[in-house]
Protein backbone atom coordinates (compact mmCIF):
# COMPACT_ATOMS: atom_id res chain seq x y z
CA UNK A 1 0.00 0.00 0.00
CA UNK A 2 1.16 3.13 -0.62
CA UNK A 3 -0.05 7.39 -1.05
CA UNK A 4 -1.28 8.06 -4.25
CA UNK A 5 -0.75 11.18 -4.69
CA UNK A 6 0.27 14.87 -2.68
CA UNK A 7 2.72 15.69 -0.42
CA UNK A 8 3.43 12.00 0.43
CA UNK A 9 3.44 10.96 -2.84
CA UNK A 10 4.72 6.95 -3.23
CA UNK A 11 5.49 6.92 0.55
CA UNK A 12 4.54 3.23 1.42
CA UNK A 13 2.00 2.82 4.81
CA UNK A 14 2.24 -0.56 6.63
CA UNK A 15 -0.72 -3.04 6.03
CA UNK A 16 -2.48 -4.93 8.26
CA UNK A 17 -0.79 -8.81 9.41
CA UNK A 18 -3.88 -10.43 10.25
CA UNK A 19 -7.10 -10.74 7.50
CA UNK A 20 -9.69 -8.84 9.98
CA UNK A 21 -8.67 -5.50 8.76
CA UNK A 22 -9.67 -4.87 4.86
CA UNK A 23 -7.36 -2.38 3.09
CA UNK A 24 -8.56 0.09 0.68
CA UNK A 25 -6.67 -1.02 -2.71
CA UNK A 26 -4.87 1.34 -4.40
CA UNK A 27 -6.89 1.55 -7.75
CA UNK A 28 -10.21 1.71 -5.40
CA UNK A 29 -8.47 4.72 -3.75
CA UNK A 30 -7.36 6.48 -6.63
CA UNK A 31 -10.20 6.01 -8.43
CA UNK A 32 -12.12 7.78 -5.93
CA UNK A 33 -9.93 10.51 -5.74
CA UNK A 34 -9.99 10.76 -9.21
CA UNK A 35 -14.05 11.29 -9.04
CA UNK A 36 -13.69 13.53 -5.92
CA UNK A 37 -11.50 16.10 -7.70
CA UNK A 38 -12.87 15.52 -11.41
CA UNK A 39 -16.11 14.70 -11.11
CA UNK A 40 -18.48 17.80 -12.77
CA UNK A 41 -21.60 16.48 -9.86
CA UNK A 42 -18.62 17.26 -6.84
CA UNK A 43 -17.92 20.31 -5.39
CA UNK A 44 -15.55 19.51 -2.69
CA UNK A 45 -11.77 20.58 -2.80
CA UNK A 46 -9.69 18.11 -0.63
CA UNK A 47 -7.47 20.99 0.65
CA UNK A 48 -8.37 22.44 3.99
CA UNK A 49 -11.42 19.92 4.68
CA UNK A 50 -12.41 18.46 7.33
CA UNK A 51 -12.54 14.45 7.30
CA UNK A 52 -14.36 11.95 8.90
CA UNK A 53 -12.95 8.39 8.30
CA UNK A 54 -15.41 5.77 10.31
CA UNK A 55 -14.24 2.00 10.33
CA UNK A 56 -10.71 3.45 9.05
CA UNK A 57 -8.38 0.36 9.78
CA UNK A 58 -4.72 1.25 8.87
CA UNK A 59 -6.06 5.08 7.41
CA UNK A 60 -5.23 4.68 3.79
CA UNK A 61 -7.91 6.48 2.91
CA UNK A 62 -7.79 9.51 5.51
CA UNK A 63 -3.98 9.84 5.28
CA UNK A 64 -4.31 10.02 1.35
CA UNK A 65 -6.64 12.97 2.14
CA UNK A 66 -3.53 14.73 4.60
CA UNK A 67 -1.01 14.41 1.86
CA UNK A 68 -3.68 16.19 -0.16
CA UNK A 69 -4.05 18.92 2.19
CA UNK A 70 -6.85 17.99 4.24
CA UNK A 71 -6.75 19.85 6.98
CA UNK A 72 -7.76 17.24 9.65
CA UNK A 73 -8.56 14.02 9.91
CA UNK A 74 -10.73 12.22 12.95
CA UNK A 75 -10.32 8.39 12.27
CA UNK A 76 -12.63 5.77 13.91
CA UNK A 77 -11.41 2.49 14.75
CA UNK A 78 -11.82 0.15 17.60
CA UNK A 79 -9.75 -2.69 16.53
CA UNK A 80 -6.67 -2.79 18.55
CA UNK A 81 -4.08 -4.33 15.91
CA UNK A 82 -5.57 -2.23 13.19
CA UNK A 83 -5.15 0.74 15.28
CA UNK A 84 -1.37 0.10 15.92
CA UNK A 85 -0.48 0.11 12.23
CA UNK A 86 -2.73 3.27 12.15
CA UNK A 87 -0.47 4.95 14.61
CA UNK A 88 2.79 3.51 13.03
CA UNK A 89 1.60 5.23 9.24
CA UNK A 90 0.53 8.08 10.86
CA UNK A 91 4.20 8.14 12.48
CA UNK A 92 5.78 7.53 9.16
CA UNK A 93 4.01 10.46 7.76
CA UNK A 94 4.90 12.59 10.40
CA UNK A 95 1.64 13.83 10.13
CA UNK A 96 0.39 13.63 13.71
CA UNK A 97 -1.02 17.28 13.90
CA UNK A 98 -3.89 16.65 11.09
CA UNK A 99 -4.51 13.21 12.51
CA UNK A 100 -6.57 12.47 15.69
CA UNK A 101 -7.49 8.50 16.58
CA UNK A 102 -10.95 7.75 18.33
CA UNK A 103 -10.67 4.06 19.45
CA UNK A 104 -14.12 3.92 20.24
CA UNK A 105 -16.87 2.11 18.29
CA UNK A 106 -18.48 3.76 15.73
CA UNK A 107 -22.03 3.78 16.21
CA UNK A 108 -21.79 4.29 19.78
CA UNK A 109 -20.25 7.35 20.06
CA UNK A 110 -22.39 8.94 17.64
CA UNK A 111 -25.21 7.98 18.96
CA UNK A 112 -24.15 9.55 22.07
CA UNK A 113 -22.79 12.30 20.39
CA UNK A 114 -19.89 12.30 22.53
CA UNK A 115 -18.38 13.74 19.54
CA UNK A 116 -18.18 15.88 16.44
CA UNK A 117 -19.60 19.39 17.26
CA UNK A 118 -17.92 20.22 13.40
CA UNK A 119 -19.32 19.04 10.24
CA UNK A 120 -17.21 17.74 7.70
CA UNK A 121 -16.30 17.99 4.16
CA UNK A 122 -15.76 14.27 3.50
CA UNK A 123 -17.11 11.27 5.19
CA UNK A 124 -15.59 7.94 4.63
CA UNK A 125 -17.10 4.79 5.59
CA UNK A 126 -15.54 1.14 5.27
CA UNK A 127 -17.50 -0.90 7.38
CA UNK A 128 -16.91 -4.77 6.95
CA UNK A 129 -19.25 -5.73 3.79
CA UNK A 130 -21.43 -7.96 6.41
CA UNK A 131 -22.51 -4.70 8.12
CA UNK A 132 -26.38 -4.28 8.22
CA UNK A 133 -27.04 -0.78 10.34
CA UNK A 134 -25.05 1.22 7.55
CA UNK A 135 -28.33 3.05 6.91
CA UNK A 136 -28.97 4.12 10.75
CA UNK A 137 -25.23 4.88 11.07
CA UNK A 138 -26.39 7.57 7.50
CA UNK A 139 -29.50 8.24 9.68
CA UNK A 140 -27.32 9.38 12.66
CA UNK A 141 -25.06 11.44 9.85
CA UNK A 142 -27.88 13.29 8.98
CA UNK A 143 -29.40 13.89 12.61
CA UNK A 144 -26.57 15.00 14.03
CA UNK A 145 -25.60 17.28 11.12
CA UNK A 146 -22.18 16.02 10.52
CA UNK A 147 -21.99 16.59 6.71
CA UNK A 148 -21.53 20.52 4.91
CA UNK A 149 -23.93 21.50 2.75
CA UNK A 150 -22.24 20.67 -0.18
CA UNK A 151 -20.44 17.63 1.39
CA UNK A 152 -19.91 14.25 0.62
CA UNK A 153 -20.18 10.98 1.98
CA UNK A 154 -18.31 7.65 0.44
CA UNK A 155 -19.41 4.24 1.44
CA UNK A 156 -16.91 1.45 0.57
CA UNK A 157 -19.04 -1.83 0.10
CA UNK A 158 -18.84 -4.65 -2.11
CA UNK A 159 -20.46 -5.21 -5.45
CA UNK A 160 -22.13 -8.22 -3.84
CA UNK A 161 -24.46 -6.26 -1.17
CA UNK A 162 -27.62 -5.17 -2.05
CA UNK A 163 -27.70 -2.35 0.32
CA UNK A 164 -30.88 0.26 0.16
CA UNK A 165 -30.20 3.40 1.39
CA UNK A 166 -32.46 6.32 2.39
CA UNK A 167 -33.65 8.87 0.27
CA UNK A 168 -32.50 11.83 2.57
CA UNK A 169 -29.56 11.64 0.24
CA UNK A 170 -28.86 11.85 -3.27
CA UNK A 171 -26.42 9.27 -4.87
CA UNK A 172 -24.02 11.19 -7.33
CA UNK A 173 -21.81 8.15 -8.18
CA UNK A 174 -22.62 4.50 -8.18
CA UNK A 175 -21.55 0.94 -8.83
CA UNK A 176 -21.38 1.75 -12.64
CA UNK A 177 -18.15 2.66 -12.45
CA UNK A 178 -17.16 -0.88 -11.37
CA UNK A 179 -15.82 -0.17 -8.50
CA UNK A 180 -17.34 -1.17 -4.81
CA UNK A 181 -18.39 2.41 -3.74
CA UNK A 182 -21.36 4.85 -3.53
CA UNK A 183 -20.82 8.39 -2.91
CA UNK A 184 -23.68 10.58 -1.69
CA UNK A 185 -24.25 14.04 -2.03
CA UNK A 186 -25.98 16.32 0.64
CA UNK A 187 -27.22 19.48 -2.28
Amino acid sequence: MRIISGQFKNKKIFQPKDKSTRPLKDLVKESIFNIIEHSKFIKINIKNSKVLDLFSGTGSFGLECISRGAKKVFFFENYIPAINVLKKNIDILNCNEKAEILKKNVFDILKKHEFLENSFEIIFLDPPFLEKEINSLLEILIDKKLLTKNGIIILHRSKKNKDVFTEKFKIIISKKYGLSKIIFGNY
